[in-house]
């Protein structure tokens, strides 16, 4: 399956400064529809509303944290297919392995930089094309 440039993506993250810092990111990867929100429920209201391509959430968050975020998601039947990718600062393979445990289609470390990230967005999707068959990165 290809990546599709114009699917809606759900930024989910307690900091503003990650939301900004995903959003640019996508932005630079040919992306426009991009939504944010900052906590887990806010992004699971949003999701039940909106049907995302793609929902990359950070793991460290209140008052619902990325894994359980992820497991409601899962749990689901409207969201459940939607492809997840778990961001998160801990390099602890055991969260990794939770996360993908969980359902989490990709998992990533912060610091990612635009590279990193379409990498995962074709991990979590399938092959990355982006339009007119250019991509900006």
């Amino acid at each position: 399956m290809a990546v599709d440039m114009n699917m809606p993506i759900l930024i989910v993250d307690d900091q503003s400064t990650m939301l900004r810092i995903g959003r640019n990111l996508l932005e630079q990867l040919g992306f426009e529809k991009i939504d944010t929100a900052l906590d887990g429920p806010t992004a699971l209201r949003k999701a039940r509303a909106t049907k995302f391509g793609l929902i990359i959430s950070d793991w460290n968050m209140e008052p619902m944290t990325g894994l359980e975020f992820l497991k409601e998601v899962r749990a689901d039947p409207a969201l459940e297919s939607t492809p997840f990718i778990m961001a998160t600062a801990e390099a602890e393979t055991e969260n990794a392995v939770m996360a993908k445990e969980a359902g989490a289609n990709a998992y990533v470390v912060k610091p990612i930089n635009a590279e990193i990230l379409k990498k995962k967005i074709a991990e979590a999707i399938g092959e990355f094309r982006p339009p007119n068959g250019r991509s900006r990165i």
